[in-house]
Protein backbone atom coordinates (compact mmCIF):
# COMPACT_ATOMS: atom_id res chain seq x y z
CA UNK A 1 0.00 0.00 0.00
CA UNK A 2 2.83 1.99 -0.44
CA UNK A 3 6.05 2.21 -2.71
CA UNK A 4 8.15 0.42 -0.28
CA UNK A 5 7.12 -2.97 -2.01
CA UNK A 6 7.33 -1.59 -5.17
CA UNK A 7 11.27 -0.64 -4.55
CA UNK A 8 11.52 -3.67 -3.13
CA UNK A 9 10.41 -6.00 -5.99
CA UNK A 10 12.43 -3.18 -8.63
CA UNK A 11 8.83 -3.07 -10.01
CA UNK A 12 9.91 0.34 -11.96
CA UNK A 13 6.25 1.95 -12.70
CA UNK A 14 4.46 0.87 -9.71
CA UNK A 15 3.85 2.59 -6.38
CA UNK A 16 3.60 5.91 -6.75
CA UNK A 17 1.40 8.41 -8.44
CA UNK A 18 2.84 10.29 -10.96
CA UNK A 19 2.37 10.70 -14.88
CA UNK A 20 4.47 7.99 -16.72
CA UNK A 21 3.31 5.27 -13.86
CA UNK A 22 0.63 2.44 -13.92
CA UNK A 23 -2.30 3.50 -11.76
CA UNK A 24 -3.52 0.78 -9.24
CA UNK A 25 -5.49 2.66 -6.85
CA UNK A 26 -8.14 1.63 -3.74
CA UNK A 27 -10.58 3.73 -2.47
CA UNK A 28 -11.95 2.29 0.85
CA UNK A 29 -14.01 3.22 4.26
CA UNK A 30 -11.79 0.97 6.44
CA UNK A 31 -14.57 0.84 9.11
CA UNK A 32 -16.90 -1.21 6.51
CA UNK A 33 -14.05 -3.60 5.05
CA UNK A 34 -15.42 -7.25 5.62
CA UNK A 35 -14.45 -10.42 3.85
CA UNK A 36 -17.09 -12.20 3.08
CA UNK A 37 -15.82 -15.59 2.16
CA UNK A 38 -16.68 -18.33 4.48
CA UNK A 39 -15.63 -21.86 4.36
CA UNK A 40 -18.95 -23.24 3.05
CA UNK A 41 -19.10 -19.96 0.39
CA UNK A 42 -15.50 -19.60 0.07
CA UNK A 43 -15.88 -17.25 -3.73
CA UNK A 44 -17.48 -14.29 -2.29
CA UNK A 45 -16.03 -10.69 -3.08
CA UNK A 46 -15.23 -8.52 0.04
CA UNK A 47 -17.38 -5.29 0.96
CA UNK A 48 -16.28 -2.05 1.83
CA UNK A 49 -14.40 -1.28 -1.23
CA UNK A 50 -15.74 1.78 -3.14
CA UNK A 51 -13.33 2.10 -6.46
CA UNK A 52 -10.47 -0.04 -7.30
CA UNK A 53 -8.46 0.90 -10.51
CA UNK A 54 -5.93 -1.80 -12.16
CA UNK A 55 -3.87 0.02 -14.43
CA UNK A 56 -6.38 3.31 -14.82
CA UNK A 57 -9.26 1.24 -15.47
CA UNK A 58 -12.08 1.09 -13.07
CA UNK A 59 -12.49 -2.03 -11.62
CA UNK A 60 -14.83 -1.64 -8.93
CA UNK A 61 -17.38 1.19 -9.29
CA UNK A 62 -19.53 2.50 -6.33
CA UNK A 63 -18.65 -0.99 -4.28
CA UNK A 64 -19.55 -2.88 -7.67
CA UNK A 65 -17.27 -5.46 -10.16
CA UNK A 66 -17.93 -4.25 -12.90
CA UNK A 67 -16.73 -7.32 -15.07
CA UNK A 68 -12.85 -5.00 -16.32
CA UNK A 69 -9.97 -7.54 -15.83
CA UNK A 70 -7.16 -5.22 -16.65
CA UNK A 71 -4.27 -6.47 -14.25
CA UNK A 72 -1.57 -8.26 -15.60
CA UNK A 73 1.35 -10.39 -14.20
CA UNK A 74 4.18 -8.53 -12.46
CA UNK A 75 7.92 -9.59 -12.44
CA UNK A 76 10.62 -8.42 -10.77
CA UNK A 77 13.07 -9.35 -8.18
CA UNK A 78 12.06 -12.64 -6.40
CA UNK A 79 8.89 -12.84 -7.98
CA UNK A 80 8.61 -15.91 -10.65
Amino acid sequence: MTSLAAQKFQLKDRGQIKEGMAADLVVFDEATVKDNATFEQPHQFSSGFQFVIVNGQVVIDEGKYNGVRSGSVLKGLGVN
